[in-house]
């Protein structure tokens, strides 16, 4: 069986073009794809967006809107990898604007789409065969919002 990948379909309530736009917006990496409209076919009004496709990162989007029926939870969220405290630094504060961090890495961006925000160095201390130096960087990552990576290396050492 032959797959061009896969594509997340997210569903808003009117705002599909906004937030493609405001997400095109952080990721450097960007692309704007096809907008297709309502006709008079509906269900929405003719010549409205129904649909927006869009790539961040390589990842493929479809944002629909799809009406009020459905919204975001925390069951599905969006891992960034950040290489540096700068790139934490740069999401966080990006997708933080009308939204709001939650704990451990997660937030909710303004259209309630969750995102985790994450150091690639905090994946390999958490991970590290040395229990004790995992365990305390596991405790320290569960009492931060936003990752601070000095921290989380400070507390690894045993500091």
């Amino acid at each position: 069986m032959a797959t061009d990948g896969f594509t997340t379909c997210l569903w808003f309530d009117g705002q599909a073009e906004e937030a493609a736009h405001h997400y095109l917006s952080i990721f450097k990496d960007s692309e704007l794809g096809r907008i297709g409209r309502y006709t008079e076919a509906g269900p929405g009004p003719a010549g409205s967006v129904m649909v927006v496709e869009f790539e961040l990162n390589g990842q493929k989007f479809i944002a629909l809107n799809g009406g009020p029926q459905f919204t975001f939870n925390e069951a599905v969220s969006f891992q960034i990898h950040c290489a540096d405290q700068a790139e934490v630094d740069y999401y966080w504060d990006r997708l933080t604007e009308g939204g709001e961090g939650v704990a451990c890495g997660w937030l909710k961006d303004k259209y309630g789409v969750s995102w985790q925000v994450v150091p690639t160095r905090l994946i390999e201390m958490i991970g590290d065969e040395n229990q004790e130096k995992a365990h305390r960087t596991t405790q320290a990552m569960f009492g931060m919002k936003k990752f601070d990576i000095a921290e989380l290396e400070r507390v690894y050492a045993g500091e």
